[in-house]
């Protein structure tokens, strides 16, 4: 049987830097730690995301939609979808004000959104189809936040001329995107936005 508890930040990073292929620790508003009967699997993270209109652009504001930023376990649970529809429950005790989740499956790891098509989220669609994503510098992948954190220039010819001549930067196949409302009221105004699940 799934447990939840919060979580503090020491079990998020230790999941993220551990448990997800990210290796990123996100900003949260709220994590839970999730149990299969006695063992510990990991964290669930909830926040506001990368993206600063999150809420605007559903005509909410901020803190009535949050992201799903991680889902950091480390594969002793029983099933993944069942530990992110406890959460789901879980979310609107600790965040009262949130009408609802929004998340991505990262189709550059190969990712379709199982879990989410498994909770029936809506999906929306595909996002950032051919985007410039990731530099890669010296061999190491970089996200452009952590570029723009050591006062370089978010450019790759910026980075070629000051740090690695042979920097490149990535192209992303995009993400899905998929909405989770938590009332009645938001599901019917997201519903029309509905489109086939991908597929695998």
């Amino acid at each position: 049987m799934v447990e939840l508890t919060l979580a503090n930040s020491d079990a998020v990073k230790y999941t993220c830097l551990n448990f997800h292929y990210a290796k990123r620790i996100p900003v949260g508003t709220v994590a839970f730690n999730v149990y299969e009967g006695e063992e510990w699997c990991g964290v669930i993270v909830y926040g506001y995301g990368a993206n600063p209109h999150i809420a605007a652009i559903y005509d909410k504001w901020p803190g009535q939609v949050l992201e799903l930023v991680r889902v950091a376990l480390n594969g002793k649970q029983k099933t993944t979808s069942e530990c992110v529809a406890a959460s789901l429950k879980m979310i609107k005790k600790f965040c009262p004000m949130v009408d609802m989740i929004v998340s991505y499956a990262d189709v550059d790891q190969g990712h379709t959104g199982i879990i989410y098509q498994a909770t029936n989220w809506i999906y929306v669609g595909k996002m950032n189809e051919g985007a410039k994503t990731d530099f890669v510098v010296k061999g190491k992948r970089m996200h452009p936040r952590s570029v723009g954190a050591k006062g370089w220039k978010v450019s790759l010819e910026w980075i070629r001329a000051n740090i690695d001549k042979n920097a490149t930067q990535t192209i992303t196949k995009g993400k899905h995107k998929y909405l989770f409302p938590l009332n009645k009221k938001m599901r019917k105004k997201v519903e029309r936005l509905r489109q086939p699940y991908p597929k695998e």
